[in-house]
């Protein structure tokens, strides 16, 4: 089922006080979200800060999970961890902050309040510069010798 199709379902039961599942599709949030291997735990987003991974609506019926990095008043400035530019929304169009992930086919829930989750994004976050660099390292060398499951 195409994301357009399936996510207004996923936010409505969001809406209804549900949690929801769902599989990771695309290669953004690389390099430790995976497409179609990674799931996110979501959760109707309560109080939201600069550094969550959240779902929002950034055009109509074009939904991303990135990390917040900036936020002014309404506006929420979004970057996925695989990706140097950024997309905008409002307040409003967040829809889900995710609570955790199951990675790499794990059971186990690596919680986004957990020491791993925090430690990881307070240093990818300030990366910034060297993103490039190791990104492409990522793509280029370690993807080669390294498959994801």
């Amino acid at each position: 089922m195409a994301n357009d199709e399936l996510l207004p379902a996923v936010i409505q039961l969001l809406d209804e006080g549900h949690t929801v599942t769902l599989p990771l599709r695309g290669y953004s949030m690389r390099p430790f979200l995976e497409n179609m291997r990674d799931k996110a735990l979501l959760q109707k987003p309560t109080d939201i800060r600069i550094g969550d991974a959240v779902l929002a609506e950034i055009g109509p019926r074009h939904y991303v999970l990135h990390r917040i990095v900036d936020i002014q008043g309404q506006h929420v400035t979004l970057r996925g961890d695989g990706n140097l530019n950024t997309e905008h929304c409002l307040l409003s169009d967040v829809k889900a902050t995710a609570i955790g992930f199951y990675r790499k086919g794990r059971s186990t829930l690596d919680s986004t309040t957990g020491n791993k989750w925090r430690t990881y994004s307070w240093l990818w976050m300030r990366l910034l510069p060297l993103r490039r660099y190791l990104l492409a390292f990522y793509r280029r060398i370690w993807l080669k010798l390294f498959k994801p499951i």
